[in-house]
């Protein structure tokens, strides 16, 4: 999760996330070159005398500046078209998991066993306990095994939602009527938090969504229990 003062992104939990860190990485690059280029052409116009007269004229700057933007977008669009394709594929889920949002708290349903379903609600402040965190517990968490592909099946009831999990590099909106479904696996075990992110309502801010990513035979006896 973020904490006080965080400037970059959380820690990547998933590969797709991890993906999106290294394209964030690589387009901040091409942005800090070109940055640094007009820079040094500006500087470079406002401390020499010297003035080529026949620049402005010339028919190979013309066609520098019109083919080394084309290439430097390029150079963005492939792998972000890559990443994008990457996150609508479907890759044979072994965990199917709906999720209802309400104003203003979340429903879960695991669709591959029966009768295991529960609300989510946050936790109010006063009802803590010492080393839980303001606004983003839960008193059902959504118990995941690692390492396995999962879908979220993320629809809502009332107006529209938005189920986020910045560490899973996830965000997917609910919106009524309409079933949107996207994919998640997570490398490791951990307690992973989101919020909905799309403004819902006056108790927007209160819709925390947890996630805790645990190996699969702790998945499977937190099933059982459930049921």
């Amino acid at each position: 999760m973020a904490y006080p003062f965080q400037l970059g992104f959380q820690d990547a939990t998933s590969p797709i996330m991890e993906e999106l860190l290294s394209f964030h990485d690589h387009a901040l690059m091409i942005v800090f070159l070109i940055s640094s280029l007009v820079l040094y052409v500006i500087s470079l116009m406002l401390t020499t005398s010297l003035t080529h007269t026949s620049t402005m004229d010339a028919q190979e700057v013309e066609t520098i500046w019109t083919i080394l933007p084309a290439v430097i977008l390029i150079l963005i669009a492939l792998p972000s078209l890559r990443i994008l394709y990457m996150m609508d594929e479907i890759n044979n889920p072994l965990v199917t998991i709906k999720t209802l949002g309400h104003q203003w708290y979340w429903s879960y349903e695991y669709t591959d066993y029966e009768d295991l379903m529960f609300d989510s609600y946050m936790i109010p402040t006063n009802e803590l306990n010492p080393g839980q965190l303001r606004l983003l517990e839960v008193d059902n968490r959504v118990v995941l095994p690692t390492e396995l592909t999962i879908r979220m099946l993320i629809t809502s009831e009332d107006v529209l939602h938005s189920w986020a999990v910045p560490s899973l590099g996830l965000k997917t909106d609910a919106i009524p009527g309409r079933l949107n479904q996207t994919t998640l696996l997570s490398t490791r075990p951990g307690v992973y938090y989101g919020q909905c992110s799309e403004i819902c309502g006056s108790n927007h801010s209160f819709m925390p969504i947890v996630l805790e990513m645990v190996p699969l035979k702790h998945f499977e006896k937190w099933s059982l229990s459930m049921m």
